[in-house]
Order: structure tokens, then sequence, then C-alpha cells
């Protein structure tokens, strides 16, 4: 096997996709323990791996950023010439992000052969005839063949601090959330479009059965974009809900999840970071496919219908959302009531 001494992995630029090339990172570790392993991502996605210890350094760009020069894709391949790796991987299946390596002169560039760059990279690997029926997970773990890495058992992993721990519950305290309470993550958005949402009055009928029961509180998660669902959804909710969305950082939104019991999702980024931490996971899945996105670690997660038209990978929904419709709140009540049970937390 050839070593390599200086390793740069271009990382995905969706959250649950980032999550579930993780296990590359510690693959490539194990391989190549004497090697220095850099991560080239997107900000602010640096932040699922800032406690890694795979990882050595990570290299962070913004597209949007123009004051990195008047070019920041030039700073990214002048930064690339100056790390001088020796291997690059790519997750992403862009032509750009074979073209930064190429220019960047990393020497052994391994990617997929999309986007017509093959010619860009020096071991070009033939994508899966149906990706759809292949979990994504195996997908990036195909990319290390090359390197004589074959059948890993390696799970998407996240790591969590016990002082960011002891941060999250000292954040919930402040709204009435103890320790010794139950604590239900619900997670009601979706980056890719309405077509993967559960509908809110649904999520709203389930948090308040939930609340019914003495110990337990709810915390509500969501970027900004889901700020204005999420209000809501707790619209004169009992003050044992909470709401977060909009006001966590990244690292903030992967500790206050890995101190839930349970938590509550459609297929989204925060699922991913919910299994990868740990965190029993309920996940609804309509408009997509739970064979190449469900949470990696925990197959029994999934509340998924398989109507004739799913997975249709729409954004929005042109017919009667019966994907969604099809999953009734009491079965996502009595899922979560299993889940705690499982824990003997009821």
């Amino acid at each position: 096997m050839r070593e390599f001494k200086n390793i740069i992995v271009r990382m995905p630029n969706w959250v649950g996709d980032f999550v579930m090339a993780t296990p590359l990172l510690e693959m490539i570790g194990k391989t190549y323990p004497q090697a220095r392993l850099t991560v080239l991502c997107q900000s602010p996605l640096e932040g699922l791996i800032q406690k890694d210890p795979a990882v050595d350094e990570v290299f962070v760009f913004n597209k949007k950023n123009k004051s990195i020069r008047r070019n920041p894709k030039k700073s990214i391949v002048e930064k690339l010439k100056l790390g001088k790796y020796d291997l690059g991987i790519l997750t992403t299946n862009s032509f750009s992000s074979a073209w930064w390596f190429y220019q960047g002169k990393v020497k052994e560039r391994i990617g997929y052969k999309t986007d017509m760059r093959s010619v860009l990279l020096t071991k070009p690997i033939t994508p899966f005839k149906d990706k759809h029926k292949t979990h994504l997970v195996t997908v990036y773990k195909k990319l290390l063949e090359p390197l004589g890495i074959l059948n890993s058992p390696t799970s998407p992993k996240l790591y969590i601090e016990e002082g960011e721990k002891l941060q999250a519950y000292d954040t919930l305290n402040k709204y009435g959330v103890e320790k010794s309470d139950i604590i239900i993550g619900v997670n009601p958005g979706a980056a890719y479009g309405s077509a993967k949402c559960w509908p809110k009055e649904r999520f709203r009928a389930v948090v308040e059965k939930l609340l019914t029961q003495e110990k337990v509180k709810v915390v509500f998660f969501g970027d900004t974009s889901s700020e204005d669902l999420v209000k809501e959804i707790c619209r004169d909710l009992p003050k044992k809900a909470v709401n977060l969305a909009g006001v966590t950082s990244l690292r903030d939104l992967m500790a206050l999840i890995s101190v839930c019991n349970v938590f509550l999702t459609n297929d989204s980024g925060p699922m991913h970071i919910a299994d990868a931490i740990g965190t029993e996971v309920v996940a609804l899945f309509g408009s997509t496919n739970p064979i190449a996105t469900a949470p990696y670690n925990q197959k029994d997660a999934i509340i998924y219908k398989g109507v004739s038209c799913s997975p249709c990978y729409k954004r929005v929904c042109p017919i009667d959302f019966r994907c969604m419709t099809e999953i009734s709140p009491n079965e996502v009540y009595e899922k979560i009531l299993e889940k705690l049970k499982k824990q003997k937390l009821l």
C-alpha cells in the first residue's frame, strides 16, 4: 500500500451529506495514522468536525465572501498549492471541485467521474448505476476503494465534549428544562423544500399529546428559514414547549440534540446529526428515499409509507401530499413512546 503524508478531503456542502461522509475521515485516519489530514469545507460546516480526533486541520471557504481577494476561488487554489497535498479525495461531484484540486497540484485525485471531470482525476471512479438503491454512506466509502480500504463497518460519528453538553443543559435550564426531565427534540423543517416536511398541524398534535406526560419537555429546533414555521406550531403551547429555532450555532445545535432523549424530525441534516451523536431518532420520510438517506445507525427510526409516487424528490408536492398525510399523529406519538420505553424513561 502506498503511503501518503498529506491528505485533503473535500467534504459535501449539505449538513446531512457532510455527516454521512464522516466515516471517510475515521477510515483514512486509521489507515494512514502518520499522515496529516486536512478537511476542505464550506462555512459554517466546519463546526461539525471541530472536535474530530482524525482531523488535523480544517480549510474553510465561503463562496459568497468576496473579501478573500477579488477571486475567492483563486485563493483556494493558491492555498492548495501551499499545502503540497499528495492525496485528495472529492466527495463532491462538481467539475469545479476537481478543477481546484487539479490546479492546486494535489498529486493523487480520487473522485467520481461525473460532470465531465475524469481528465482532472488520477483515479476516476464509475458511479453506482442506481444511486437511489445505495445508502449515501456506502457511496462515499467507495471513494476509498482505490486505496485498498474495503468493507469497513465504520458509521457516521460526531464528537461532543462533556463541557458542551453541560452548556446545553445550562441553556435549557434558562427555559425551565431540567436535566432530570424527559427532553424531546422536534425539528419540523427541512432545507430542500416543503415536500420533505410533515404538516405543521400534525407536529403540533403530537407535541400536545407529549406535553400531557408529566416529565416531558419539548424543545423545537430549526434554522432561520424555519423560524416562522416553528412560531406557528408553538403558538399558545404551554411553557413546557421551548422554541430555539434560529438562535443556535451548529455546535450549540449538536450539543442540544445530544442531550435530547428522542429527536423527532423530517429527513434533514439535523436528523443525521442526531443519529451520528447517538440520540434516538424518529424520522419521517415522504418525498425522499430512506434507502439512500435513512439514519445510518438507526434503521428502526423511520416512518415511511412508500406510496406509489414516492420517492419523487420534488421540492413541492404537485398533488395531494399522500406520502406525508398517511403518517398519522398517533403513529408518530406511539413511536416516540416506544423509544422512551426502550430507555426505561416511561
